[in-house]
């Protein structure tokens, strides 16, 4: 078994950190918004996807 507890955690906020993104995509805020929290996303996963999903705008559905 090739994948370690930390690559499964990797693994996990990878997906997490995707579904996030994609989520800031099809939300209704403005594009300077939905740039800013692609980052925060992207250079801060863990915490970045935290404050995303306490913060962050949501998707229109």
């Amino acid at each position: 078994m090739g994948l370690e507890i930390g690559g499964l955690f990797g693994l996990l906020v990878l997906v997490l950190d995707v579904w996030a993104v994609v989520n800031v995509f099809q939300s209704t805020a403005s594009t300077g918004a939905k740039v800013a929290w692609i980052v925060l996303i992207i250079l801060l996963p863990v915490i970045g996807l935290l404050i995303w999903v306490f913060a962050g705008p949501r998707s229109t559905r």
